[in-house]
């Protein structure tokens, strides 16, 4: 058993400014930003290779897409399926983002939208921008369950595990640090290996979804439903939760491209 280190949300304050109060860091805040971060250092590393049809300034601006799809439809898909009970609360929770908060697959889609844009703006295929940026959220997405583990929330499951933390008088599955590690770590470096060198056209789109879907679904186990989604947080059968059903589209959608794509066998457009 392990005693989980009860650690301030709160980094650091800056100021005051201009009369105004200190405005108060938060990690979570941090966290993303060094996601985003990653994901630009990452995709420029990726764009300097030989053959290579991508250039600094169009990772840039990629970045930049995906940044506000996170951001928006992290926060707007939370609010939209999770987050009644915080709003009926506090209409002020709605913008309080560094408190938690964030959907994956609300950011998901709206990265996806941006994706199109910014493909569209550029003149490349969707399912090329779709495959060049598939390693990248990876390591937001360890980086935001660090948060999660830090505002101590999403915690899984009571245990009896050696590794499980002591939190207040329980002792719990640190499914956040589960899912960092999984969707986090292990889907980057799985990624970041399988696309070293060309795929067929949306295979590492497809190996993204299938991915995430699978350790999603099966952190979804031992991770505490939200009391406010079905009896005791499950939706049916005492065991299905939101999060699996958001994610066993994805796991056949990811099946499906993966399929389609070693069919078709489609050059990349990444590489010229």
């Amino acid at each position: 058993m392990l005693q989980y280190p009860t650690i301030d949300p709160i980094a650091f304050h800056i100021g005051p400014f201009f009369g105004l109060g200190p405005i108060q860091v938060h990690w979570y805040g941090i966290m993303y930003l060094l996601g985003f971060i990653a994901a630009v250092v990452l995709a420029r590393m990726r764009a300097a290779r030989p053959g290579s049809t991508w250039k600094s300034a169009d990772v840039e601006d990629l970045v930049f897409f995906c940044a506000l799809g996170v951001i928006f439809g992290g926060r707007l898909g939370w609010l939209l399926v999770y987050g009644h009970e915080s709003i009926a609360e506090d209409w002020h929770n709605v913008y309080r983002i560094w408190k938690g908060g964030m959907s994956f697959h609300g950011a998901f889609a709206a990265v996806l939208i941006a994706t199109w844009i910014f493909a569209k703006r550029r003149g490349r295929r969707v399912a090329d921008v779709f495959d060049f940026t598939a390693p990248l959220p990876c390591i937001g997405l360890f980086f935001g369950r660090i948060g999660n583990f830090i505002n101590g929330e999403l915690w899984g499951k009571p245990t009896d595990v050696p590794w499980g933390f002591k939190v207040h008088d329980q002792v719990l599955h640190p499914s956040q640090l589960y899912e960092a590690a999984l969707e986090g770590i292990v889907m980057f470096v799985v990624l970041w290996l399988y696309t070293r060198k060309p795929r067929p056209r949306l295979a590492p789109t497809g190996l993204f979804i299938l991915l995430y879907g699978v350790f999603r679904t099966a952190v979804e186990f031992v991770r505490v439903p939200d009391e406010n989604m079905g009896e005791n947080g499950y939706v049916a059968w005492g065991w299905l939760t939101t999060g699996q059903i958001l994610s066993f589209p994805m796991i056949v959608a990811g099946a499906v491209l993966l399929i389609l794509a070693y069919r078709r066998n489609l050059p990349s457009g990444n590489y010229t």
